[in-house]
This record gives structure tokens, C-alpha cells and sequence, in this order.
């Protein structure tokens, strides 16, 4: 570290860590989408009670949500191409990054069927039967009733882990990805300012939580608005 703080090199320091600001996006937005998608369907298997899918999704769940994502992110790793190998699928050629992003993805997946398989839980039992009475379909009284207030009802979760990934993304440079915490650390090796390269993180990864939070608020009120407009 320096010998002093100097307050300007913050500033000095931004647009390099800004350029690699695509990476941290690339990780948040693809491990979102896979987090979300496959946390749906572990939401489902548990909730029909699945034989042995609803077992493996159980334990799946406890070992994501009770280990540091940074034990996960060594695991995946070194684990599971040994564990494909097995198979006869080779993935040792795979980037690192993939693995990272893998990562992520599985770690949200866990919290997400939660919250999923909560919300759905949440709405009224009453209202689906009227759905079937009104003559809807299951699969029409699902779409149509139960998942818009269970989405609305989920919501508020769903956006808090997000933020939460966006925070944990900053562990990923622990593989040598190389994205705004990674440029950050770079820096701070090279210059010995480090403490102004991870403040300038620290800047940059403050104004995006910002931002999601008031898009995820935006779109809950929405959601909300529409509801209403529908009579929900």
C-alpha cells in the first residue's frame, strides 16, 4: 500500500476498472438466468414431491445454501470435470470462466427454488379451486392465478439475490477471473495504492446495487399496478 490515500487516484483508477466492468455484467446476467431457470424447475420437483428427484433437489439445496460459495466455486471446479470424466465427457478444456459462471448459476438456483416453491405455497388454495370451478384448466389456473401473485409475492427475495450475486461476483478473480474486483487487485499490485483500486470498486459495485434495486422496485410496482388492473 501507499504511503498515504490519495483521493484523486480513484478517480484516476476508474476507467481501468470500468473496462472490465462487461466481464461482472457477463457473470451476473448468465448466472441469473440459469440460477432463476433451474431454481423453477427445482422449485416444481419439490413441490409434486418427485420420487428421488425431490430427494437429490433436498440435498442439493442444503449444500448450496449451507457452504461458502467460494468452497462451491473450488468444488465445481476441480470436481466436476473428474465427475463427467466418469461419463466419457471431457470438460477440462473448458474455460474458467464457465466454471465460475456455473457457480453462481447453481448457488442462486438453491435460493431461488425456495423462494419459487414458498411463493407458490403462499397463495390461497381458494383461488385455484375457483379457477377449476370457473372450468380453467390446471395448467390455466397455474398461469393465469396462481403464478402472477406468487411472482409478485416472490419478487422483493428474488431481487435481494440478486444484489446478493452481484456482491459475490467479486470473489470470482479468487479463479483469476479477471473483472472489476480482479482489475482492482491488479492495481492495487502494481501501483501499491490498493486501497484507492478497491475503493474505486467498492464505487462502482455501490452504484449498480443501486440501480437494480430501483429496477427490481420499478418493476414490482408494476407488477403490482397490473394485478390490480386486472382484478387479481
Amino acid at each position: 500500500m501507499g504511503d498515504y490515500f490519495d483521493f484523486k487516484l480513484i478517480f484516476d483508477y476508474l476507467p481501468e476498472l470500468l473496462s472490465r466492468l462487461h466481464i461482472t455484467l457477463i457473470l451476473l446476467i448468465t448466472a441469473t438466468i440459469i440460477g432463476m431457470s433451474l431454481g423453477a424447475v427445482i422449485a416444481l420437483l419439490r413441490l409434486y414431491k418427485i420420487p428421488v428427484l425431490n430427494q437429490i433437489s433436498v440435498v442439493f439445496i442444503s449444500f448450496m445454501r449451507g457452504t461458502p460459495i467460494l468452497v462451491q466455486m473450488f468444488i465445481v471446479y476441480y470436481g466436476l470435470p473428474r465427475v463427467l470424466l466418469l461419463i466419457g465427457l471431457d470438460i477440462n478444456r473448458w474455460d474458467k470462466f464457465i466454471f465460475v459462471i456455473l457457480t453462481y448459476g447453481f448457488n442462486m438456483a438453491a435460493f431461488v427454488a425456495e423462494i419459487i416453491r414458498g411463493a407458490i405455497i403462499s397463495v390461497p388454495i381458494g383461488q385455484t379451486e375457483a379457477a377449476y370451478s370457473a372450468g380453467l384448466t390446471r395448467l390455466q389456473a397455474f398461469r393465469r392465478i396462481v403464478a402472477p401473485q406468487a411472482l409478485l409475492s416472490a419478487l422483493p427475495s428474488l431481487s435481494v439475490n440478486v444484489v446478493y450475486l452481484l456482491q459475490d461476483t467479486s470473489i470470482a478473480f479468487s479463479l483469476g477471473i479477471i473483472d472489476v474486483m480482479g482489475q482492482a487487485k491488479v492495481i492495487g499490485a502494481r501501483t501499491y495504492h490498493t486501497l484507492e483500486s478497491y475503493t474505486g470498486a467498492a464505487v462502482i459495485f455501490l452504484v449498480l446495487c443501486i440501480i437494480l434495486e430501483k429496477g427490481c422496485s420499478k418493476m414490482e410496482k408494476k407488477l403490482t399496478e397490473r394485478m390490480i388492473g386486472d382484478g387479481r
